[in-house]
């Protein structure tokens, strides 16, 4: 099964908004084994929508449109879907109550502007949406679906789980079933040569897939079968080769992060973690935080970026900064032990380094970082050097010491 994207919107075209929308599509599809052949991005202009429309290839059984369905008068996607389709707007009762009783949860009134979201083409199969005002719509003609969501990117993904997704699996000709791996710190090209030769044993009927990011590497490991027994038999020896090649390398089977990962880790040791940090500047806190019940084991964190403050705040020694600098081994071992000792935590981490683009030396040039972790019975230090790009410098330092954290914590949960 074959399936397009149409993203309309003239700040898609311009830079000034990423499509995230279309990436999140086509990795759900790629799930269920459907084929995404082509991406078109128009203009909010309706000779533009309609030409994107007139183009979809023969094949094409799915077309997803997003983007042009809120209140404005920018907004056209509505009206020019109706005339496309032979269409006339009517007024949708539900839908318009559904529109005030979000505004009334704001305090708010709908002015007209919203009651017209709640006029839709006559043709169309309503979609409720109860994340946003603008339902989507399904239009059919000649065995092919269109289907029109928001450009928000929360509502766009619960039409797509809640109506689209569970229609698409209900077709699928083919049973589709993933495994997913989640490496850190070892660079596409390394691990495709590590992992060489037991890629090359994959049975018919398995492909393996690198989706790479700053930092990460996730492997999709996908069986296209008949049935879910059969996808069952090819996965799991394939499982188990890689998980032998790869080890501990891998922190997650199960689309995880590392910050999800070292926080259930702590948790169920019933341990504490505290962050000292100097380059990343409070980023590996603002990640561990991201999750939901990190109140259990995240203690707090400093961001002592002046010489003055890991001295005065985290106990680093003076002649240490005066003889190795900041961006050292003993500043930064000073820093984790000064932030576990300072919020009484179990373990500490820290950070210091030269994000660039401007600091480095020949001695230390930029990306230069050292990163450490102190706990019960760990002194760890080492020396990265991460490239010179500043925020892939920072992400890629925050995700190497939360994994290097993961690997000190215990594997299994701590039995009570």
């Amino acid at each position: 099964m074959q399936a397009e994207i149409i993203a309309i919107g003239t700040e898609l075209l311009l830079g000034q908004t990423i499509d995230t929308n279309s990436a999140w599509i086509g990795e759900r599809l790629a799930e269920l084994g459907v084929t995404l052949r082509r991406k078109t991005v128009v203009a909010d202009i309706p000779d533009d929508v309609r030409a994107a429309l007139n183009s979809v290839l023969p094949e094409t059984r799915w077309v997803l449109i997003t983007g042009g369905l809120g209140p404005t008068k920018d907004d056209l996607t509505k009206s020019v879907l109706n005339e496309y389709f032979g269409g006339t707007l009517a007024f949708h009762p539900d839908v318009y109550a559904h529109i005030e009783a979000m505004f009334a949860r704001m305090g708010r009134v709908p002015g007209p502007l919203n009651r017209g979201q709640a006029e839709l083409p006559n043709v169309c199969e309503p979609l409720v949406n109860s994340k946003g005002t603008a339902p989507g719509m399904m239009f059919h003609r000649d065995g092919v679906r269109f289907v029109s969501m928001p450009g928000v990117p929360y509502e766009m993904k619960h039409l797509m789980e809640v109506h689209v997704l569970p229609r698409m699996r209900a077709e699928s000709d083919a049973h589709i079933a993933h495994r997913f791996f989640m490496v850190q710190g070892i660079p596409e090209s390394e691990l495709a040569a590590r992992i060489g030769d037991w890629e090359s044993t994959l049975s018919k009927g398995l492909s393996l897939a690198y989706l790479p990011s700053p930092g990460i590497v996730k492997l999709r490991l996908t069986a296209r079968t008949e049935s879910a027994d059969e996808a069952e038999r090819l996965l799991e020896p394939a499982t188990e080769g890689l998980r032998s090649v790869l080890g501990s390398d891998i922190f997650s089977e199960d689309w995880k992060t590392i910050e999800e990962v070292v926080g259930e880790r702590l948790a169920a040791a019933g341990q504490t973690v505290a962050t000292a940090e100097s380059c990343t500047g409070g980023s590996i806190a603002a990640l561990l935080t991201r999750v939901p019940g990190s109140s259990r084991y995240m203690l707090g964190g400093i961001v002592a970026y002046a010489n003055e403050i890991k001295v005065r705040t985290l106990g680093v020694n003076e002649a240490d900064l005066l003889m190795h600098g900041a961006v050292s081994e003993s500043v930064v071992r000073a820093m984790a032990r000064g932030a576990r000792k300072r919020f009484g935590a179990d373990w500490g981490v820290a950070s210091s380094g030269v994000a660039g683009p401007d600091g480095g030396s020949a001695e230390k040039p930029v990306g230069t970082v050292w990163l450490a972790v102190s706990g019960p019975g760990i002194e760890w230090a080492a020396r990265f050097q991460m490239g010179d790009h500043r925020e892939r410098t920072v992400r890629k330092s925050v995700l190497e010491v939360l994994n290097r954290l993961r690997g000190f914590l215990p594997e299994e949960p701590v039995k009570y």
